[in-house]
């Protein structure tokens, strides 16, 4: 009878732990919740259509570049000369290529970080816990795609 006593209570006892630690865990789960179409945001950011202009017309002067280069060794008669004003122009050419991706990136990250930092931003303020992206959730949420249009510049 004692050891079933026993049992009984430590049964009882594991039963209101597990009760407790699942009530504690369902009552921190956050109640605000966010949602914000990164992609609308991007797409309307001043600073992204500048930087893809730029870009596009960094891409326009590497065009020209090739052509002129195209050019220049077409008319070389010599095969060596040829040859060594071919390997000078394909190395410059990757040279630009490069630093036209090596800035673009830079920039584009620098874009990302201020548009994520105005998100954090504007989430705290509202008391926001969670701020997930729009194609990520189903249902529910709160949308403040607009108001985080509306801060990117």
């Amino acid at each position: 009878m004692k050891n079933g006593f026993k049992y009984a209570a430590l049964t009882l006892s594991a039963f209101l732990i597990g009760m407790s630690v699942s009530n504690f865990a369902i009552s921190n789960v956050p109640s605000k919740i966010a949602v914000v179409d990164v992609q609308k945001v991007v797409a309307s950011s001043s600073q992204v259509k500048t930087l893809k202009a730029d870009r596009e017309a960094k891409i326009k002067d590497l065009a020209n570049f090739v052509k002129t280069a195209r050019a220049n060794v077409a008319k070389e008669t010599n095969a060596t000369k040829k040859k060594a004003l071919e390997d000078k122009y394909n190395k410059e050419l990757n040279q630009k290529r490069n630093a036209i991706q090596k800035d673009y990136a830079s920039k584009l990250s620098a874009i990302d970080k201020s548009i994520s930092n105005i998100i954090a931003q504007k989430a705290k303020a509202a008391n926001y816990d969670i701020v997930l992206a729009k194609g990520v959730v189903l249902y529910g949420g709160s949308d403040i795609t607009a108001e985080i249009t509306k801060s990117v510049k």
